[in-house]
This record gives C-alpha cells, sequence and structure tokens, in this order.
C-alpha cells in the first residue's frame, strides 16, 4: 500500500466522488478531483477558469488531430502552437497525474488516469455505476432539483464524460476490461470505500 495509486472512474450521481473521498481519509493518503485542476493552474501558469471550462469535456478537435497524424500526449506540445486548447490541457492533464501518482499513494478521480497510469505507476482502476433511480435521487438531493431534471443532467453529463475519455483513451468508459475493479455505488459509501481499500490491499 506505500506506493498504490487509486483511480475512480464514475458515472454521474453514482456516488464516486464520495466514495473516493472516503477512501483517501481512511488511507490518509492525498485525494485530487477538483484539486487537481488548481494543481495543474499553478504548474502550467494558465488561468483556473480555463481549466474549469475545460474539465473532461469532449474536444471537438478530432478532424484536426487526423490532419496532425499520431503525437504522443504527455509530450511538450511547445512544438505545436496549433494544438487546440482541449489537446493542451490535456497534455498538462496528464503530466500532472504523472507527476502526483509518482510522488506516492494517492486517489484521482476521473480524467483518463486509469488509462494515463497504464503503463507509468503500480495502480488500482476502478469504475464505480449504479442503478439510473438511486443516482436521480442523489443528484436531486444534492443538486436541488425536479426529478426530470436530475435526469436529463445525468444523461448529458454521462455522455460529456465519456466522450472524453473515448477520445483521448484507448480502454473504454465504464467497460468492465477497462478497470481492475467495477462496483454498485447503491452499496453505499461505507460499504464502497472499504471495498476498495480491501482490493488495493490485496493487488
Amino acid at each position: 500500500m506505500e506506493k498504490m495509486v487509486i483511480t475512480i472512474g464514475r458515472q454521474f450521481g453514482s456516488g464516486g466522488r464520495a466514495i473516493g473521498k472516503l477512501v483517501a481519509e481512511k488511507l490518509g493518503i492525498p485525494f485530487y478531483d477538483k484539486e487537481l485542476i488548481k494543481k495543474i493552474a499553478q504548474d502550467s501558469g494558465l488561468s483556473h477558469e480555463i481549466l474549469d471550462d475545460y474539465d473532461e469535456k469532449p474536444t471537438n478537435s478530432f478532424l484536426y488531430s487526423l490532419s496532425l497524424g499520431a503525437y504522443t500526449y504527455g509530450n511538450s506540445f511547445t512544438g505545436i502552437p496549433e494544438m487546440p486548447m482541449s489537446d493542451k490541457i490535456f497534455v498538462i492533464q496528464s503530466d500532472t497525474i504523472k507527476e502526483i501518482a509518482k510522488q506516492g499513494p494517492c486517489v484521482i478521480i476521473g480524467r483518463c488516469a486509469e488509462s494515463i497510469l497504464k503503463d507509468e505507476v503500480e495502480h488500482l482502476s476502478v469504475f464505480v455505476h449504479a442503478d439510473f433511480d438511486y443516482r436521480i435521487k442523489r443528484v436531486s438531493e444534492y443538486e436541488k432539483i425536479r426529478h426530470d431534471q436530475a435526469a436529463e443532467l445525468i444523461r448529458k453529463t454521462d455522455k460529456k464524460r465519456a466522450s472524453y475519455h473515448n477520445y483521448y483513451s484507448e480502454l473504454k468508459w465504464g467497460e468492465a476490461t477497462s478497470y481492475d475493479l467495477c462496483l454498485n455505488g447503491c452499496i453505499g459509501i461505507e460499504n464502497a470505500a472499504q471495498l476498495i481499500i480491501d482490493c488495493a490491499k490485496m493487488k
């Protein structure tokens, strides 16, 4: 466990963030979600507002990337000044995720972390899903919106996350074979967190 990094992908409203936060608290290790954006802003000099605008949002630069040909994410993008902002931020974000993962154990939420770290450091990759009705109830209560509004927000957010992830990663978002562990958030935050910790210890 001394070097274990835990990455958590999640459906919107499944409780993935809360589960990850509890895992980090129980293990006494850093937790990175919005905190990761702040660190990227500090390290890159880009404003927090710009990073927040592009956070886990799908790029619209597919045709542009095809015209560029293949290039490796994680390297400096200074030689490609025309690279779209969304791609530049992904490069910076990838470098930041690798950096913090190499510093020691931590929990990282979303942002293709399981794919970025695939060949970098030992880690446990987790995906949290949950029944749609369960997610509607959680989002409705948290956001203080009607159930129909919560359902629409869930669909849009999941679509956004899947598009972002599947564009930048060779692993498919939410597919069991892309992760070490998939679990249902309906079992409860505490139970899910403990399962993750137990699996991390076994790994």
